[in-house]
């Protein structure tokens, strides 16, 4: 490739991001998941193209504009539970004393915190890259309308010969909100790819949890080698 995959990566994940986080009126004759994502990017590029006059000056300006459009619709919560995977999952919290169950319901508390803020800035870096890229949303084939769970395909164009392929998981809550729960980029799952640094720390602290979080990194992924690894 003619670009770094990890520049590129953080650049769609962060388009996976931001790309979702508005809440949007279904547009007639459009699946609802569809069109947040459709109406929101153009949302997102404004915000990303007014930053391109001040982000050198006054950072923290664009990742607070990013971080008010992510946290409505992104389950921050949720979705850092699941990289916690079975340190945080409701089988050990039941197991837990009282005491234990406080002590990690901080735990995730802290992590989801962490990782609200670290992925914005990891991603929102990358999305100052590229902005310019041509980004089309998929229409899915079948009617969406009532579903729980979405999944909306969307093809970011580069300079490379094939767009690449992106997939936002999306579900509802119990406001029938859509929130963003997962994102696949190129086939590499990024809730999977946490969950795994996310274990592998917990092992090498031997399951103190408060050092990995007070230690924790959000890493770019790099599809290319993810894809070959597996």
């Amino acid at each position: 490739m003619g670009m770094s995959v990890k520049v590129v990566t953080g650049w769609l994940a962060g388009c996976c991001l931001l790309a979702v986080s508005a809440w949007a009126e279904t547009t007639e004759g459009k699946s609802p998941a569809y069109a947040v994502v459709e109406d929101a990017t153009e949302r997102v590029m404004e915000v990303v193209t007014e930053a391109q006059t001040y982000v050198d000056q006054d950072p923290e300006r664009y990742y607070g504009e990013i971080q008010v459009i992510l946290d409505p619709v992104i389950d921050f919560r949720g979705f850092s539970r699941s990289v916690m995977g079975p340190y945080a999952s409701s089988e050990r919290y039941r197991s837990l004393d009282e005491a234990g169950r406080a002590q990690l319901r901080g735990q995730l508390d802290r992590f989801s915190e962490v990782m609200r803020v670290g992925l914005v800035r990891t991603y929102g870096k990358g999305l100052l890259a590229f902005g310019s890229s041509r980004i089309e949303v998929v229409q899915p084939e079948q009617d969406d309308t009532a579903a729980p769970r979405v999944s909306v395909r969307q093809l970011i164009y580069s300079d490379e010969p094939e767009p690449y392929v992106v997939l936002y998981q999306m579900g509802r809550n119990k406001s029938d909100e859509w929130k963003l729960r997962n994102v696949i980029i190129e086939s590499v799952n990024l809730g999977e790819i946490y969950r795994n640094q996310f274990e592998a720390a917990a092992r090498k602290h031997e399951g103190d949890l408060d050092i990995v979080i007070d230690n924790w990194s959000t890493v770019e992924v790099d599809p290319e080698s993810e894809v070959s690894n597996s």
